[in-house]
């Protein structure tokens, strides 16, 4: 599995992700982009992949499709929907991709080029009221936790599973 970090600048929605479908679709990966203030690490996403792909086997899937299973095991929530809320939006914004399976390294290239893709480090740069908001974190829960928010976003990923 590979993360890719960059700086996107998405002036169509619907172009940013069929070109995504395509290059998965090209080289055999899995891919998913995340807007990455809302990725709490690179462990959040390993987590979410593991689980999801656990599910898959076991034939307990939400979605047909592995790549939207894994961004509801990263935002912890069943709907597509809502957890397609983490998902890239248009404008210029930091992103998180996961490349896993098929050809990763024609993957990687192809999207850093057709996506027009800048380098840059965004994991770990998540923004911490976003996070709280999204994964409905409150002031208890975060001072019960001594403040790990990275450890209660990765609790709310696994139980999603238990919530089946």
């Amino acid at each position: 599995m590979r993360v890719l970090e960059a700086e996107a600048t998405v002036p169509d929605l619907d172009s940013f992700i069929a070109t995504v479908g395509d290059v998965a679709e090209e080289t055999g990966a899995t891919i998913q982009a995340f807007d990455a203030r809302f990725v709490v690490g690179r462990n959040h996403l390993e987590r979410a992949v593991e689980l999801a792909d656990r599910a898959i086997e076991r034939g307990n899937e939400i979605a047909r499709d592995r790549a939207v299973e894994f961004i509801l095991y990263a935002s912890g929530r069943r709907q597509i929907n809502r957890a397609f809320e983490m998902g890239v939006s248009e404008g210029t914004i930091p992103v998180v991709i996961i490349v896993d399976g098929g050809d990763e390294n024609t993957a990687e290239a192809a999207l850093f080029d057709r996506l027009d893709l800048e380098q840059a480090t965004t994991l770990g740069e998540y923004d911490e009221e976003l996070v709280r908001e999204f994964f409905d974190i409150g002031d208890d829960e975060l001072a019960a936790a001594d403040g790990d928010l990275p450890a209660l976003v990765k609790e709310r990923v696994a139980l999603l599973t238990v919530d089946r």
